[in-house]
């Protein structure tokens, strides 16, 4: 049971998460294109435009395991504020980088930017620190439905935000990092003022109370307590795989469009769509979740991808509207997983193993997703959208599969 006053600070830790992730959202997600061109530009070359993007990942890919150490050892206020001044240090770091066309500046401030992202993931799990079980995806999902505005916003504010640049005499391309400073800066000042009491230090203390004693493990012994622990295993494969197909799916759904005579702006509806896919429909996920199970739910968003993957897979590249249906089950799909699978985890491990089994799971989820991303340039470059669709579809089978184990029941 939880308390009265838990039941408050729940309440309120759940608004100040999804405040935070509207404001960080909204930073990030504007240099994402941003940083490609800026990398193009300083290298005159667009095959290297990439590397912003990889960077990024890489960063936060890099940061998940830090920041779950640092809230072990003082909480999500500590974890998550560290993430967020990391990320307003790289977006200094790109805007001098893109000012001044360095590079190495550039890139090492995407690096960083990654951090924030990384902070970001984090977030989620935050909001199942006082949840009971029969909240804890809803809880989890408004945080999640919170990155819908960024995404949305953050792309859109590229022109604003660049003639800002330009009014106080920097480069029109560098005015989206210049948002992310802020707004990353909001984001913190956010955490440090109203995550109070912190709601991981505020689970150990109600753990402790009930004669629970916790302490901190090492991160390689906490990994080979998950690895025998079948439940958080299947959680972490669901986040995991269901992240890794949509990146590869997603990010190639452009250039399939490209080679036929299709606009920007039907490509770019096509990516809202799938956007709305990912968050818009998470509350009613995490209601799912929690009034049918976390297994049933990540078999549904098994499911909805295997049948996203066979409309896109079988889709023409002119036919917006067949890879608009395909692209927004993609989205719900990977929603299912990572809803659901992040509940998993969370109520798999003792409260003491959650900030490191999190930051394994944010790990590779961010692992895979950059390698399955040039997996799927690859891929797509030799046989096509089709065969990249059909490939995808494996491993989402195969952890299908997986959830109907005996272990897991």
């Amino acid at each position: 049971m939880i308390s009265g006053e838990t039941e408050v600070i729940q309440k309120r830790t759940i608004k100040v998460l999804a405040s935070v992730q509207v404001l960080s959202g909204v930073g990030v997600a504007g240099t994402v294109a941003a940083g490609s061109l800026l990398v193009a530009s300083i290298t005159n070359s667009e095959t290297l435009a990439g590397l912003a993007q990889t960077f990024a990942v890489l960063g936060a890919a890099a940061m998940a395991l830090p920041l779950s150490r640092l809230t072990q050892r003082g909480g999500r206020r500590l974890g998550l504020s560290v993430g967020y001044v990391v990320g307003i240090i790289g977006a200094f770091s790109a805007i001098i980088g893109g000012s001044q066309k360095i590079l190495f500046f550039m890139l090492a401030g995407t690096f960083m930017v990654g951090a924030a992202s990384a902070a970001g993931y984090q977030a989620r799990f935050a909001a199942t620190d006082l949840a009971t079980v029969h909240t804890r995806s809803r809880h989890l999902s408004f945080v999640v439905w919170g990155s819908t505005v960024g995404a949305v916003t953050g792309p859109n504010l590229m022109g604003p935000s660049g003639k800002f640049a330009e009014s106080i005499g920097l480069p029109r391309l560098v005015g989206p990092y210049c948002l992310a400073l802020i707004t990353l800066s909001l984001a913190t000042i956010v955490i440090q003022l109203f995550l109070r009491p912190d709601p991981y230090l505020r689970a150990i203390h109600v753990q402790d109370a009930s004669g629970v004693k916790s302490k901190l493990l090492p991160a390689r012994q906490v990994l080979g307590i998950i690895n025998k622990n079948a439940q958080a295993k299947f959680a972490i494969a669901s986040i995991a795989i269901g992240h890794v197909v949509m990146i590869s799916v997603m990010v190639m759904t452009p250039v399939h469009m490209a080679h036929v005579d299709v606009t920007l702006t039907v490509i770019g509806l096509v990516i809202s769509i799938h956007i709305a896919g990912m968050y818009a429909l998470s509350p009613i996920v995490g209601l799912i979740s929690d009034k049918f199970g976390r297994k049933s739910t990540i078999r549904l968003g098994v499911l909805i991808l295997l049948v996203s993957t066979l409309v896109a897979g079988t889709a023409r590249a002119d036919d917006a509207v067949r890879l608009g249906i395909g692209l927004f089950l993609l989205g719900l799909g990977w929603s299912c997983t990572l809803i659901a699978g992040s509940t998993l985890l969370s109520e798999s491990v003792e409260s003491e193993l959650r900030p490191s089994s999190q930051g394994a799971s944010d790990l590779l989820m961010n692992l895979m997703g950059a390698g399955g991303g040039a997996l799927a340039g690859i891929i797509i470059g030799t046989l096509g959208y089709g065969w990249l669709c059909l490939i995808s579809a494996i491993p989402v089978a195969a952890l299908g599969t997986w959830s109907f184990s005996k272990k897991l029941n």
